[in-house]
């Protein structure tokens, strides 16, 4: 790891710091951006009907234009969630429809929707979320429970799915991403068409933390951080931009020494006050490794100012080693990188 790390200049650290989305219909169109900014990861984003062989194809393309292995990401939750759909690709059912059943079921629909994707080259699910819905607020909390995406309403029942799933995905070649830390459940504002998202109930105590201690526990690759308030846990900060939340509670306080992402910082509205430079800076400057957008023309931004950052602040430059060292760390865990 040591090694492979050492060999890469200021700019292609930055680089794998950045997951940039790019058309999954299309995904050749971002090629010179992915190469041009060393950039570490991408984000099939949309909907797809193609028959895996060519998606497969596709994906060999993008990785033949990246100087190391990317990390190549999908949303193939189930239910509403669900980027691949073609005729190799069967509906997966929700989350919610999957916790109320047996276990069984749950893991062999996970390990058998993982396979899929391994074999055309993703290597890592944006999922499964991790986040509790109460039953008192159901359809009423519109990014998780409007679309059935919880396994459930009691956390304890949600930490077993989860203890599942992430061994079922991971074992079959897929990476997993609990998210969205440190719980969307409660929150009335979806983070991606609105501002405001606020959880006042979220303590560094949170029952609804046990979900993500499962899937940690459980040895998940990978964390996403939610763009919310937690007023109680950071009065001053969303959780994207937050110490408290990214390095206090999930790195001291729980333990986690994966790979922490953002949830989207291109479109999403909850960040729109701040700009994409900015963005990337105090995502990674509060503890986070790896910035989520699906705004490929943010590449160009957000790597200028980490790089500029890195030149002028040695702890910030330190902070963007420890970063890529995870990055790498997860590459080496996918299977894609062999590091020395």
């Amino acid at each position: 790891m040591t090694t492979t790390l050492d060999g890469l200049d200021l700019a292609e650290r930055v680089g794998q710091l950045l997951m940039i989305g790019v058309s999954v219909n299309a995904p050749s169109g971002a090629g010179d951006t992915l190469r041009r900014y060393h950039v570490g990861g991408t984000f099939l984003r949309g909907r797809s009907t193609h028959r895996a062989a060519q998606l497969k194809s596709d994906i060999a393309a993008l990785q033949k234009r990246a100087a190391l292995p990317m990390l190549v990401a999908v949303d193939q939750e189930g239910g509403s969630v669900q980027t691949l759909k073609g005729p190799d690709f069967p509906r997966l059912p929700s989350a919610l429809r999957l916790g109320a059943g047996p276990n069984a079921t749950l893991r062999d629909t996970t390990r058998g929707s993982a396979r899929r994707l391994t074999g055309i080259g993703v290597n890592l699910n944006l999922a499964p979320v991790a986040d509790t819905v109460p039953a008192s607020i159901g359809e009423d909390n519109p990014p998780i429970g409007a679309f059935h995406r919880q396994f459930g309403s009691d956390p304890a029942k949600v930490a077993t799915a989860i203890r599942t799933v992430v061994p079922a995905s991971q074992q079959a070649g897929v990476l997993t991403t609990l998210k969205h830390f440190p719980g969307l459940g409660r929150v009335r504002v979806n983070t991606d068409t609105s501002t405001g998202a606020t959880d006042n109930t979220a303590t560094v105590n949170d029952p609804y933390l046990a979900p993500f201690k499962a899937g940690i526990e459980a040895g998940t690759a990978a964390v996403m951080i939610s763009s919310a308030r937690y007023p109680r846990i950071d009065p001053a900060a969303l959780a994207a931009f937050s110490k408290p939340v990214i390095t206090g509670l999930l790195r001291e306080k729980i333990g986690f020494d994966g790979l922490e992402f953002s949830d989207d910082l291109g479109a999403a509205r909850a960040v729109t006050t701040v700009s994409p430079a900015t963005r990337a800076t105090r995502f990674v400057a509060a503890g986070g490794d790896m910035v989520l957008t699906i705004v490929p023309s943010d590449a160009a931004p957000m790597a200028g100012a980490l790089i500029s950052k890195a030149e002028s602040d040695q702890a910030f430059r330190a902070r963007v080693d420890d970063a890529a060292r995870h990055v790498l760390q997860a590459k080496q865990k996918a299977g894609i990188l062999r590091c020395g």
